[in-house]
């Protein structure tokens, strides 16, 4: 029977960031701009009893459930793919869980700083012919309802998902088709501000070969009709988009459960 534990290290290789310290501090100060205009992380102190209940299970679920049961060893992805096409994907690696400023790219902890970053846990997975992977991340935030909401609103005002600059990072591993999965393998993403938990879920994919991606789009990009980008032909964007939308479901359902069960 599976027990309840933290989750253990793996043997990984860390992520090289690209990013120069010119731009960090350039663009950063832009990024931060967000939390001028007051502060996110007390909430609306009127929200609703049960959305706090939830709140407050899901915050803790980075350590109180079961690795398998946030990523699942095996992920279906029914219609998930170009055309309507089915997908199943595999776990290969999981990362201990760790902080913020060691796993997010600079700027992207930048426009996340008004929820206040608490713990990244990530996964990597591929699909059934081990041609794509995709990492995919939750950053549990310190923010309440409001704080949420604020900074999902900002994402969606300012189009900050669709900026290659706060495109995630990715997480290879030896000897696994994520081997070879750095920055400049990096091919289409997507960071979804969730509202019913105080979670920020990510994932980005890319060629298990290795090659390099000059121009990364966003999903939303990626899988629009007729895109004719490498990411797009390639289905790269349905592999961030489907692994991603299934790890949220799996979590949103597990807050809910763990907020409704009996003492």
């Amino acid at each position: 029977m599976e027990t309840t534990t933290r989750l253990r290290p793996v043997p990984a290789r860390r992520p090289v960031r690209t990013a120069s310290a010119l731009v960090c501090v350039v663009l950063g100060l832009g990024l931060i701009g967000g939390a001028a205009t007051g502060t996110w992380l007390t909430g609306d102190s009127a929200a609703e009893p049960a959305a706090r209940d939830t709140y407050t299970t899901a915050r803790a679920l980075w350590h109180s459930v079961p690795v398998d049961t946030l990523f699942p060893r095996t992920l279906k992805g029914g219609g998930a793919g170009p055309g309507g096409a089915d997908r199943e994907w595999t776990r290969i690696a999981v990362a201990p869980d760790s902080g913020c400023a060691d796993t997010l790219d600079p700027l992207l902890l930048s426009a996340l700083r008004p929820v206040g970053c608490g713990r990244v846990l990530r996964a990597t997975y591929t699909d059934a012919t081990s041609s794509s992977v995709t990492t995919v991340g939750l950053v549990f935030t310190r923010a309440e309802p409001a704080g949420m909401e604020a900074l999902r609103a900002r994402f969606r005002s300012e189009r900050l998902t669709e900026r290659a600059d706060l495109m995630p990072l990715t997480f290879p591993v030896e000897g696994t088709a994520a081997a070879r999965f750095g920055p400049a393998q990096r091919a289409s993403w997507t960071v979804d501000v969730l509202t019913e938990a105080p979670v920020v879920v990510y994932a980005v994919s890319g060629f298990a070969d290795g090659r390099t991606v000059t121009s990364p789009q966003p999903v939303g990009k990626a899988m629009a009709k007729g895109a004719t980008s490498a990411p797009a032909q390639a289905g790269l964007g349905h592999e961030a988009k489907g692994i991603a939308d299934r790890v949220e479901r799996g979590l949103r359902a597990t807050a809910s459960a763990g907020a409704v069960a009996p003492e």
